[in-house]
């Protein structure tokens, strides 16, 4: 099943009987809990923001004389970190007679012309319905982006602003356990071009795809058909077909760790965070996908015979945690589709928020009618939004973890 192209018609968006499931997952946990796209966290009047950061000496004990003169004067300079607001544009087409046949069904199309059982079809409006899927899909690529995205800040229209995302952002606290790294690699068709010293059967994580098709970054992939030490292919499952990549540059792959994750792992990475300022109160999460979910699970049950290792849950943003017990205090743990399965990321949510371009007499997020061409209704969903991360020492980021 996929989707379609131009304007929805009785044959590109037939009815069917019954309940309708969703198939792709649509929950945002990282957006929910620090704003969503409900105009709930900054607003700008630039496609640019900043915020500011200062710091401290480093403490000392003093060795000031008794009725000596002021010491020489000492001041703290601020500095500025800045990112900008991404555009997120969709649009919807439905023609007239697709509006009007929410009667009309596409089954029985052929032999054996048996009428299928089941309600009316649930779609009461296309137009509004495929409406609310656009802006599902928005709301996913605002939770991607705010986690995975790279800056980039064009100096003509003719490249697109992108966020900078937490992961890229972090810097200081950054640790990386994977076994070999792979960097300016290139694909043609399904082949990676890249020296390598990997064998068929190992798996491998994307930390930028370089524009290839197929697949994407912080998912597990196969490495197959390797025939020579420059080259290699990957698949979806081990020993499965080639992926098809097209061609592209700038693709850089690692292949994570073996080890098994333990306690000791995660608390040593989590007093790095701790050293430099971060992980204090009840905002300090461990944002994971399933894979190293199932890791902290298991490092804590097995440090602590078997025991539960979460002691209890959060609300954040709607979205409700588990916490887990560390030296550093209880910690949120939030499961997240789009966090790398390779990865724990250590954030500081209460210095993290959504920022939204205000469009004057619009809002933040907006749908408006497009210009009518035909017989057809179209709208657009339009947005721009960016990542405001606060002190990136807050934050900390383990990659290269098994999967």
């Amino acid at each position: 099943m996929s989707g379609t192209t131009g304007i929805g018609t009785t044959f590109s968006l037939p009815n069917y009987h019954g309940e309708l499931l969703a198939i792709t997952p649509s929950d945002t946990p990282f957006l929910s809990a620090i704003g969503s796209l409900s105009g709930g966290g900054k607003q700008t009047s630039s496609t640019a923001f900043e915020w500011q950061t200062y710091d401290l000496r480093d403490p000392s004990q003093p060795a000031n004389l008794e009725g000596a003169t002021a010491p020489t004067a000492q001041e703290r300079v601020r500095a500025n970190v800045s990112n900008v607001c991404q555009i997120h544009q969709e649009a919807v087409a439905v023609s007239y007679s697709k509006m009007a046949a929410t009667g009309q069904y596409a089954t029985p199309s052929s032999a054996p012309y048996r009428t299928a059982d089941g309600v009316a079809n649930p779609v009461a409006s296309e137009l509004d319905w495929q409406t609310a899927q656009a802006l599902k899909t928005v709301a996913l690529d605002v939770n991607f982006s705010f986690l995975n995205g790279k800056q980039n800040v064009p100096t003509t229209n003719a490249a697109a602003r992108k966020t900078r995302g937490l992961i890229e952002a972090v810097s200081t606290n950054l640790t990386n356990n994977a076994s070999v790294s792979y960097t300016a690699a290139t694909s043609a068709t399904d082949t990676i071009t890249v020296t390598h010293a990997l064998s068929n059967g190992d798996k491998v994580v994307f930390t930028n795809t370089g524009g290839a098709t197929g697949i994407v970054e912080g998912r597990v992939y196969y490495v197959v058909n390797i025939s020579t030490t420059v080259s290699f292919k990957v698949s979806l499952t081990s020993g499965g077909a080639a992926i098809t990549l097209g061609t592209a540059s700038g693709i850089a792959v690692h292949r994570p760790w073996t080890t098994t994750l333990t306690n000791t792992h995660i608390e040593s990475f989590i007093q790095g965070v701790y050293d430099n300022g971060g992980m204090n109160g009840e905002t300090a999460t461990l944002v994971v996908g399933s894979a190293q979910k199932r890791a902290i699970t298991a490092a804590y049950a097995t440090a602590y015979g078997k025991a539960l290792p979460f002691n209890g849950t959060r609300n954040f943003g709607g979205v409700s945690v588990d916490t887990v017990l560390t030296d550093f205090g209880t910690l949120n743990v939030l499961l997240d589709r789009h966090c790398p399965q390779d990865m724990i990321i250590a954030a500081s949510l209460d210095q993290i928020a959504p920022v939204f371009l205000n469009i004057p007499g619009k809002g933040v997020f907006f749908e408006e009618p497009l210009a009518k061409t035909g017989a057809s209704e179209q709208v657009q969903i339009y947005g721009e939004i960016g990542l405001e991360y606060g002190n990136e020492k807050a934050h900390g980021v383990l990659t290269g973890l098994a999967v």
